[in-house]
């Protein structure tokens, strides 16, 4: 008989109950908004905030609405505006370039690396005249952050990191977000904690965070949070910076506050879900794992692999029989977008580029969530079918005449 998956590619874990509790405390006092406190309450979106900053080490740290806020937001702190050219990575997600467009800024994409990351070359060739690199860690896979910053000191560009794919992800010991001038994170469902939507950001830089305090919509609240910069941070810029009001509320953060506490232990479930897959898969005919340097400590949320050559014809084969065995797969190389999978060419509020680079690594990559309701057999009942699947596809006779970057 034909082994066939069950599992929810879609379903996430429970809140904790840690979460529950702490939510229907917020419920019952009704102060859901942040600076809605009474006398000697601390709001629990400023707790998250400290708790945050010393999970990752920063000094300051703001709890807003969404992952893409908290990016839109680091550019504006910034000073990023109309006309500007941002450079970020080809391969990403719309949110990303959406956020340089938002602020009325070109996006620039740099190409991407069979390790699914910048290409350093193409960046160093790009830096000239931009303003900004907003680099996204996509997918989880971080590149080496030591040679990204020698390039982009060198060019005088400072780096925002996209973090909504690496919460708990370290190079070299250095947490992911730390590198650059601000660090972006998400709490959208999909990512590491789950508060629905969500997004904090971080930097050591108190003139930055200043201005993104009252960015976020503090008004003169900016008293009330405590992993912030000083006050005559707030001086030299509360009077020139508007209010583009994204804050997040209390009941969000007193969900997200115990899930920071059993980050790590989740994060090592994940990684150990993704160690069997990779095991499952090694030696697949007509597949390609990606690399995972040794300075790179990541947390792998979903897991990701490339058909290299794949006609379209047979990556669509692919994915038809990996469905009808209840594997779900996302295709970065499909001519139109798909749910919250897009490339590059479908984001026309950016310039058309060429991307020869990109556009061959994503004719043949493959993306695959792996949300913790699996358990490791869920893991290598789920290898068994991609590696039989595989196989057989790449060994079919399959049409391959189709262009498998056009489609």
């Amino acid at each position: 008989m034909t082994e066939r998956f069950t599992g929810s590619f879609t379903q996430q874990e429970p809140i904790p109950e840690a979460g529950v509790e702490a939510a229907l405390r917020v419920l019952r006092h009704g102060r859901l908004h942040r600076y809605n406190t009474v006398p000697g309450e601390i709001a629990e979106a400023a707790l998250l905030e400290e708790e945050f900053a010393a999970f990752t080490g920063a000094r300051y740290c703001l709890a807003v609405a969404s992952g893409g806020y908290a990016l839109g937001c680091a550019l504006r702190a910034l000073g990023i505006g109309p006309g500007d050219r941002v450079l970020t990575n080809a391969f990403t997600l719309a949110p990303v370039p959406g956020a340089v467009a938002a602020v009325g800024a070109a996006p620039v994409f740099v190409e991407t690396t069979e390790a699914l990351t910048i290409d350093f070359d193409d960046l160093a060739a790009k830096a000239a005249g931009a303003k900004a690199l907003l680099l996204s860690h996509m997918r989880g896979h971080i590149c080496d952050m030591d040679r990204l910053m020698a390039v982009c000191d060198a060019a005088g560009l400072p780096v925002v990191e996209d973090c909504a794919h690496t919460m708990g992800a370290a190079w070299r010991g250095v947490p992911s977000g730390r590198h650059g001038r601000m660090g972006c994170y998400s709490t959208q469902t999909y990512k590491h904690m789950n508060s629905g939507e969500g997004g904090l950001i971080v930097s050591d830089d108190p003139d930055l965070m200043a201005r993104a305090i009252l960015l976020s919509g503090s008004y003169m609240l900016y008293g009330r949070h405590r992993a912030a910069p000083p006050p005559e941070a707030f001086e030299r810029v509360k009077y020139l910076t508007p209010n583009v009001s994204g804050r997040m509320d209390n009941l969000r953060a007193a969900i997200l506050r115990p899930q920071l506490a059993d980050l790590p232990r989740q994060c090592a479930r994940w990684n150990a879900l993704y160690r069997v897959l990779e095991a499952g898969l090694a030696d697949t005919p007509g597949l390609r794992l990606i690399a995972r340097p040794e300075a790179e400590a990541y947390v792998a949320s979903s897991f990701q692999f490339l058909l290299p050559g794949w006609p379209a014809g047979k990556v669509r084969a692919l994915l038809s029989r990996a469905a009808a065995r209840g594997i779900e797969l996302k295709w970065f190389g499909a001519a139109e977008p798909a749910g919250f999978t897009s490339r590059h060419d479908s984001w026309r509020y950016a310039p058309a580029q060429s991307l020869p680079r990109t556009d061959r690594i994503l004719a043949g990559l493959i993306d695959m969530r792996l949300p913790l309701t699996f358990s490791e057999a869920d893991a290598s009942c789920i290898a068994r079918i991609l590696h039989a699947e595989v196989g057989a596809v790449f060994q079919s006779d399959t049409e391959t005449a189709d262009n498998p970057v056009a489609d």
